[in-house]
């Protein structure tokens, strides 16, 4: 039984697929930024909320220790709503805070995979652009 022969690379193909991988490094390089600058900037509009958050959740708790210590010294009618109040709107801040911790959470995670990337698109590029110098020099 005969083998098949094996047909070599050709220089034009070699060439091409040099460029279409360059080319392809460049989109790749190009769409990480992007989301690299989008998610940086996700990052601080959630690391605000969560700083915003734990602020109101710390006042309504201080809000929320006045008014039981007042409905204790004299329960009334206005001083129970006030407490419910208080307390509806700290239940309310809480379940907001835990939302914006595990979006900041995931955002962070996302961002540090992107930033790892990034450093190595760049790095690649950047080794190709100085043996591709290196390489037309001679």
């Amino acid at each position: 039984m005969a083998k098949a022969k094996k047909t070599l690379a050709k220089s034009s193909f070699v060439d091409k697929n040099i460029e279409v991988a360059l080319e392809k490094l460049a989109v790749a390089s190009a769409a990480v930024d992007k989301a690299v600058a989008v998610r940086a900037r996700d990052a601080k509009k959630l690391a605000v909320l969560v700083k915003r958050l734990t602020k109101r959740k710390t006042a309504l708790s201080k809000r929320k220790r006045l008014a039981a210590a007042r409905l204790k010294k004299s329960p009334s009618v206005d001083t129970r709503k006030a407490l419910r109040v208080v307390t509806k709107d700290l239940a309310t801040t809480i379940k907001e805070q835990a939302k914006a911790k595990v979006a900041k959470a995931a955002n962070a995670t996302e961002l540090a995979a992107l930033r790892a990337g990034q450093k190595r698109a760049t790095g690649y590029r950047k080794g190709i652009a100085a043996v591709d110098r290196a390489l037309t020099k001679k």
